[in-house]
Order: C-alpha cells, then sequence, then structure tokens
C-alpha cells in the first residue's frame, strides 16, 4: 500500500524558515521522480517543485523558485522541501507524491505564516 506521511509544518512568522518532510513507503521510491504540492483554503492544489529519481534534477514553479529547495533521501525514502523567505501566501496545506500516483493524497502537513 502506497503511502506518503507529510511532516514538519507549523507556524512561522514572514520571512522564517520551515523544512518539510514526507517519507514514502509501498514502492520503489528511488525509482520515482517525486513532487510537493500545497493547497490554501478556498484554493486549487498547486505544484510547487519536482525532483528527479536520483536527485540530479530539480523543477519549481514560479511562485517558490529561489526560496524553497527540494531535496531526497533514498536510503530513508523521504523527500525534503527546504522553504525560506516564507511569506504569508505560502499558508497552505503541503503534500508530496510520487510522480503518476494517482491514489489518495497523504494528511499533509499545516504551514501557517503569520504575524
Amino acid at each position: 500500500q502506497v503511502q506518503f506521511v507529510e511532516s514538519g509544518g507549523g507556524l512561522v512568522q514572514p520571512g522564517g524558515s520551515l523544512r518539510l518532510s514526507c517519507t514514502a513507503s509501498g514502492f520503489t521510491f528511488n525509482g520515482y521522480t517525486m513532487r510537493w504540492y500545497r493547497q490554501a483554503p478556498g484554493k486549487e492544489r498547486e505544484f510547487l517543485a519536482s525532483i528527479t529519481s536520483t536527485g540530479s534534477s530539480t523543477n519549481y514553479a514560479d511562485s517558490v523558485k529561489g526560496r524553497f529547495t527540494i531535496s531526497r533521501d533514498n536510503v530513508k525514502n523521504t523527500v525534503y522541501l527546504q522553504m525560506n523567505s516564507l511569506k504569508p501566501e505560502d499558508t497552505a496545506v503541503y503534500y508530496c507524491r510520487s510522480n503518476g500516483y494517482i491514489g489518495p493524497w497523504g494528511q499533509g502537513t499545516q504551514v501557517t505564516v503569520s504575524s
């Protein structure tokens, strides 16, 4: 059974940083591109970043480019999202999943950026 467990969210002031983690199971993690998404209240889910199976290539949405960094540890079956220079508009629930997976989303992790 494929599972994604996101963690690391919380309340942070504007300009602050957080590091999110997503541990995956139920599939061959090191064979898949991994992606981070987020969904703010009343908005569509938004793609943020992706990283190839070996970590050799990454891609970012314009909204987070230069502020967020995706990385992965194929030994720990975990993908990370380092978020710097956070803004109030980054407030959302953050999710990860493997490329091509169409099953249920994980529970996500809430990030709230507020003073």
